[in-house]
């Protein structure tokens, strides 16, 4: 099976983050209801990976978005739309023979019973990625290689993708993985758990949340899914409104030393409150979350720091309609996460806030 030739992993590094997965053109309702009701639908851009390329760009990152769409219009609205926001496109591959991926859904919170979500990705260009036709060059260019549990279900193919790319080498990018449990991508069976459970242990930074863990794993509690994924040198737990519970080792690349007990493999674990939110929709703060993590990250900060850039980013898509917004300028950023525990406790953002020049312009005590 083809995979990056010799001294690939080695490029010179050009861009800060390099993201892998299918985006697609989502159809958002006019109004609520159910998807038979809706009589009509704007059209916007949706996929976990370009998510974070589009904020970490935002953000002042070099960030790069790696897929493959179709030949078709939706292709083009995709590329141009994700472009815009200052990613690089130009390793997105074109499919003559398939389609680029749609989706509908509601307006309802995904988390309740009553929303809906209609795929039609089956057979999609993103689907026929593959080991044999990525632009390794590209995927290995960057500081950071981010990738997403949803991309191995898409295919077997685009599953033997991902284990090629989270394989140990040396000179690797340092591998970002989010879990992102899809059950209804997987086509039954156990599969999804294990295959999961694999690309996180094989990752050297890893998103999970408590939720999906006890979906997918069965595991319950930070502390035991980190027992279940020790090699990451860092695992983010997420825990909705009770914050993230970071496990951190080092931050490189590649795997843990199996020196079990080592000095330079002891856990410092930091947990970072989340903040209260005014929430418009609760769509996309996973990705969001990401970006803020990874882009403190790339600026060397300190585990809390880094966990309180996920939230302010969190809660900027939070507090907007879609999956997307312009993040709150650096500075102002940097001034929230420096707040002692008691003033970043006290703090509540609603809509609008990023765009404030003053603290107290966007801060409302309880």
């Amino acid at each position: 099976m083809p995979g990056p030739a010799a001294g690939t992993a080695v490029a010179a590094t050009t861009t800060d983050v390099v993201c892998l997965g299918e985006s697609m053109v989502t159809f958002l309702p006019s109004q609520p209801g159910r998807l038979a009701d809706v009589p009509s639908f704007g059209r916007g851009i949706g996929g976990a990976e370009s998510n974070v390329a589009c904020a970490l760009a935002a953000a002042g990152h070099r960030a790069a978005w790696v897929g493959r769409v179709g030949a078709d219009g939706f292709g083009d609205h995709l590329v141009e739309t994700i472009a815009a926001y200052g990613v690089d496109t130009s390793a997105v591959r074109r499919d003559p023979f398939r389609p680029t991926g749609i989706y509908f859904r509601t307006a309802t919170d995904r988390g309740t019973d009553t929303h809906e979500v209609a795929y039609y990705r089956a057979g999609s260009a993103a689907s026929a990625m593959s080991p044999a036709n990525v632009p390794y060059e590209e995927l290995f260019a960057g500081r950071i290689l981010h990738l997403s549990g949803i991309t191995a279900a898409l295919s077997g193919d685009c599953l033997a993708l991902l284990r090629e790319l989270t394989a140990a080498r040396p000179g690797r990018p340092l591998v970002s993985f989010d879990v992102n449990h899809r059950p209804h991508l997987w086509r039954g069976g156990d599969a999804d758990a294990s295959v999961l459970l694999e690309l996180a242990r094989r990752a050297d930074l890893v998103f999970v949340g408590e939720d999906e863990a006890e979906e997918a794993w069965g595991i319950v509690g930070a502390e035991a899914i980190r027992a279940a994924v020790p090699e990451p040198s860092v695992l983010v737990v997420k825990r909705g409104s009770a914050g993230a519970t970071v496990f951190a080792s080092g931050l490189r690349p590649g795997p843990r030393s199996s020196n079990a007990g080592g000095a330079e493999d002891a856990d410092t674990v930091t947990h970072v409150p989340a903040l209260r939110v005014d929430v418009v929709a609760a769509v996309g703060a996973g990705d969001a979350f990401a970006a803020g993590f990874l882009s403190a990250t790339l600026r060397g900060l300190p585990v809390r720091d880094r966990a309180r850039h996920g939230h302010l980013m969190a809660a900027a898509v939070l507090t907007v309609p879609g999956d997307l917004t312009e993040p709150p300028a650096r500075d102002h950023a940097d001034r929230l996460v420096a707040l002692d525990d008691d003033a970043w406790g006290t703090l509540r953002l609603g809509p609008g806030w990023t765009a404030a020049d003053r603290a107290s312009e966007e801060v409302r005590t309880p």
